[in-house]
């Protein structure tokens, strides 16, 4: 119990800071020092603030994949993916602007990846569809979601995300499914 609340401790103390100075001027003595833990505390948990980064996106990552699982609807997985980025504005600016910009990219692309791969999936229990097909399909509309975030984020994400994917999900309705469908029925090789 007393770990988690360290790292958690630890997180959310980094996010915060995170929020009000750029990445590469938080330090491990200035992050422990906000926390007051030893810098041995840290080190128990994580090798350095890159690693203190990753861990903070995969367990968004899971969030998201939680949320899939719980109501099955992308939309809805989509919106708990932005509300980390709605909520810290500034830090994912700051770590969109640092040299760790690849791994925000990662975890886009990943979350998109998995909310779409467990969606199509399931929209294909029913059909006989080729792997390769769903593959495409997957890696298809993972492009094109982790496209769409980071141009919001490049534009300075301006626009309703909620807003712009109900109308994407609303717009793209059974483009899926039908796809699926064809694969079903396409001759097998």
């Amino acid at each position: 119990m007393a770990h988690q609340y360290t790292k958690k401790l630890i997180q959310d103390t980094f996010i915060k800071m995170l929020n009000e100075r750029p990445l590469k001027r938080i330090t491990v003595k200035d992050l422990t020092i906000a926390c007051d833990l030893n810098r041995n505390a840290f080190y128990y948990y994580y090798a350095d603030i890159y690693e203190l980064l990753s861990e903070i996106f995969r367990t968004e990552l899971q969030a998201v994949i939680d949320e899939y699982n719980q109501t099955l609807s992308w939309e809805k997985s989509f919106m708990v993916a932005t509300k980390l980025a709605l909520n810290n504005k500034t830090a994912l600016y700051h770590v969109y602007d640092s040299m760790q910009r690849e791994e925000l990219t990662s975890y886009i692309f990943n979350t998109s990846g998995n909310i779409m791969e467990k969606y199509v999936e399931h929209e294909s229990e029913q059909l006989e569809a080729l792997n390769q097909d769903k593959q495409l399909i997957t890696s298809f509309y993972q492009c094109a979601l982790t496209g769409m975030v980071l141009h919001w984020i490049e534009t300075g994400m301006k626009e309703d995300p909620e807003q712009v994917i109900k109308r994407v999900g609303y717009l793209f309705d059974g483009n899926i499914q039908a796809s699926l469908l064809r694969s079903s029925h396409s001759p097998r090789i």
